[in-house]
């Protein structure tokens, strides 16, 4: 018999392991809901909308029999085609067409349809028909309804705040306990990670201690949250959400310069400017009442799409192609809902039209810019409307831009038509730009908000309308894009998506509470960054238990902390911390890194500014991982191996994968390797002896003191690379000679060849890129 390849087996093995949580999951949930009680929304809808919803479901155009089972009216009435009989009856599954069609095993009669690839599990027919019998009860989509604050029963003595209440409350129903805390080391680094994007320095370490000391860990958390770099880590986040690049993106792909936007991101996070005023600034600052220079750069957010300059190109079209990415970016980074799948037809599994998606295209319909500006010939650093920056601009109100010359800066903003020249906005058919059919007005989903009267109908009023308190999206899908950022998965894990085709939430109380907080608390940032880092659920170790694993391998449910890589940015920021290369400059331009020769030129037009890849050097290799200049065609390659977002959409998540391409850039890379050599020399100078010099390392890049083990087993490598140096001593400047950063004579000897191997090392190491 011929072996089973391990892949295969391993797959088959994943297969059991998922089938095995979601049947987890289905009972979980049936215990959470009280023994006998069927959820329609966390039990039924999610079967409906994965194997129903296609040909039952919102979308007109390819529904099936005129049965909607999405609505509760439609699927209780009498069936058109089958007179006197119904798809659903209240407690009598007899009755209840939809029971004997999932049940059936006549292909004519069999729902789903056999040819339609899809069916339904024996769990999912038993819930269905437990549902029916318990009196088939519809409940609006959860997170269509406006949250509320409730707090669960407790006498806790685990929790430190509201948020360890939900979490305690469900660990108990899945059988879990709580890890004990992390150790303090711990703590200081997850902390400095989560709020800055560095790591702790020896000297915070030193002072920090086990904060028995003058500095308490909320004291720290008060600390790190008034660092500039706080405004840098978390501008990371919305960078993704805007879509934020250097360039133009499509084949000519030449400079843009959106740049202090960027600028005005990093201080609006840093000044804690509420949730709320930074939506409205960056959706219409320019119709605020005297709008400010700063208001209008905000609205940056909305230009940051790609923009050709191909010649041939239709104006018109690639207009809407601009007006659909505003309209998609707002749907899916501010409301966390998939509008776009309604560009065409109504949307297949949530309740919006294909008429109110273009309603809502039309808040963005009437900005005064072009679908085309002229080609790379003539090509310009921001496209019209452009806001002007002068050099007093950036002395007065802008002075948070970091401009350092006086030319004048130009930003793509934006703008709005007048009165008389305003738009008409039309339903496109088929979503195409030369098919409209009927006008619409701007105006909102139903299903979300209604939009209120008093509202004007432009962008302003959009903004009034997604910050309102009544909005059931925008402070949970805020709130649940933090928890992500500390947690690694939101509490609803498909970020981008609240819609019925999108993950539920894991604690939907848990969530509700927050959002509502977070708007009680004027959509204060920072508080509610504190809040979940105060909490026991946050500062837990992450020691992973037995029973984790079997109960709970995706430690959705929190019974311990999370082993999280760092984003790509944070990994380069890290290595240039710990190695004292960082040059801590806030904002200004991007810069381009070390990066390998040609890629550029492969996937460039050969014309424009950026036909050719030219670093820059000095200080400008050493900046943060948030400065890498972001070219759409070609995004730099280390940080897209390390999962980074391309930048050419918006997007609310990355993803975490562990490839062999990631080992090949911590090992090889020029930046980690001219990080150790320049380390690796000042602790050579610096140390009275090898043991000091490794140990500093170790500190400087892990944030913990070295066991006895580790001490011989480094201490040992670098003796063996000592020796090996030495007997070869032609490979000491060739190993040293790596980086822009000057290598001076003297430490060109095996001692620093032999350091810099080992600070390599602990630069590969899985716990130093990884938040514990």
């Amino acid at each position: 018999m011929k072996a089973r390849p391990i892949y295969t087996v391993l797959s088959l093995f994943g297969l059991i392991s998922f089938f095995a949580a979601c049947q987890s999951e289905k009972q979980e949930n049936l215990v959470l809901n009280g023994e006998d009680q069927i959820s329609y929304n966390f039990h039924i809808r999610p079967i409906l909308s994965d194997k129903c919803f296609a040909c039952h479901g919102p979308d007109a155009n390819k529904r099936e029999a005129n049965l909607r089972l999405d609505q509760e009216e439609s699927a209780f009435e009498a069936l058109e085609e089958s007179p006197g009989k119904f798809a659903l009856v209240q407690g009598d599954i007899q009755k209840s067409e939809v029971y004997h069609r999932i049940t059936s095993q006549d292909p004519n009669e069999q729902m789903p349809p056999p040819n339609s690839n899809l069916s339904l599990s024996e769990e999912e027919i038993a819930l269905i028909k437990g549902w029916i019998e318990q009196g088939a009860q519809y409940e609006p989509h959860w997170a269509f309804v406006k949250p509320e604050k409730n707090l669960p029963q407790s006498n806790s003595e685990w929790a430190n705040n509201e948020i360890d209440l939900f979490i305690e409350a469900k660990l108990e129903a899945v059988g879990l306990s709580p890890n004990p805390p992390a150790k303090p080391h711990e703590l200081i680094k997850r902390a400095s990670l989560d709020l800055t994007g560095l790591p702790p320095s020896i000297e915070l370490l030193d002072r920090l201690a086990n904060f028995e000391g003058e500095v308490s860990y909320e004291e720290y958390l008060d600390y790190l949250l008034e660092q500039e770099t706080f405004g840098e880590k978390l501008a990371i986040l919305w960078m993704d959400i805007s879509r934020y690049a250097d360039s133009y993106g499509y084949q000519d792909d030449n400079i843009r310069t959106q740049w202090p936007y960027r600028d005005w991101v990093i201080h609006a996070f840093n000044e804690n400017l509420p949730y709320d005023d930074f939506l409205t600034w960056q959706l219409a600052g320019d119709l605020l009442p005297n709008a400010s220079k700063e208001q209008i750069l905000a609205t940056a957010f909305n230009r940051n799409h790609k923009y050709t300059e191909e010649g041939g190109v239709i104006d018109e079209e690639y207009r809407i192609e601009y007006v659909l990415d505003k309209t998609n970016t707002f749907s899916k980074g501010i409301l966390g809902i998939t509008m776009e799948c309604a560009q065409c037809h109504d949307h297949k599994y949530d309740p919006f039209s294909q008429k109110e998606y273009f309603e809502l295209f039309a808040f963005f319909n009437n900005s005064p810019e072009k679908g085309y500006e002229g080609d790379v010939s003539i090509s310009k650093p921001a496209k019209t409307p452009i806001l002007w920056i002068e050099q007093e601009d950036t002395e007065k109100i802008l002075s948070f831009i970091n401009h350092q010359d006086t030319s004048k800066l130009s930003v793509s903003v934006m703008g709005e038509l007048d009165e008389t020249e305003k738009r008409t906005t039309y339903i496109l058919d088929r979503g195409v730009y030369d098919a409209p059919t009927e006008p619409v007005d701007p105006s909102t989903p139903t299903a979300i908000f209604e939009f209120p009267d008093q509202f004007e109908k432009n962008r302003l009023g959009l903004a009034s309308w997604a910050t309102h308190q009544d909005n059931p999206l925008t402070a949970r899908v805020f709130v649940n894009l933090i928890w992500q950022e500390i947690f690694g998965t939101g509490i609803v894990k498909s970020a981008g998506d609240f819609g019925m085709q999108g993950d539920l939430p894991s604690h939907p109380e848990l969530l509700d509470w927050l959002a509502v907080d977070f708007m009680e608390n004027d959509w204060d940032i920072k508080r509610l960054f504190k809040l979940i880092l105060s909490s026991a659920t946050y500062q837990q170790s992450a020691k992973i238990q037995k029973d984790h694993l079997k109960i709970d391998p995706e430690n959705k449910y929190l019974a311990r902390s999370p082993r999280l890589r760092l984003p790509a940015e944070n990994i380069q920021d890290l290595v240039l911390a710990s190695s004292g290369l960082l040059y801590p400059e806030i904002g200004g331009p991007s810069v381009k890194p070390y990066q390998p020769a040609g890629i550029w030129e492969s996937a460039s037009s050969g014309r424009g500014e950026l036909a050719t890849y030219i670093q820059d050097g000095g200080k400008d290799l050493y900046r943060r991982g948030l400065y890498n200049f972001i070219k759409l065609t070609v995004p730099p390659p280390k940080a897209i191996i390390f999962d980074s977002s391309n930048r050419d959409r918006c997007e609310v998540g990355r993803g975490r994968t562990n490839t062999p391409l990631q080992a090949l850039v911590m090992m090889n890379d020029p930046m980690i390797l001219e990080a150790s050599r320049v380390l690796a020399s000042r602790l050579i100078a610096e140390e009275s002896s090898s043991e000091k010099a490794i140990e500093s390392a170790f500190t400087r890049i892990l944030c913990r003191a070295m066991t006895s083990e580790e001490k011989n087993l480094l201490s040992a490598y670098f003796e063996d690379q000592v020796a090996r140096f030495e007997n070869q001593p032609d490979q000491v400047f060739e190993t040293l000679n790596v980086g822009e950063y000057p290598l001076r004579e003297k430490d060109v000897n095996s001692k620093v060849a032999a350091m810099m191997q080992v600070i390599v090392s602990l630069y590969n190491l899985e716990e130093t890129i990884t938040k514990i």
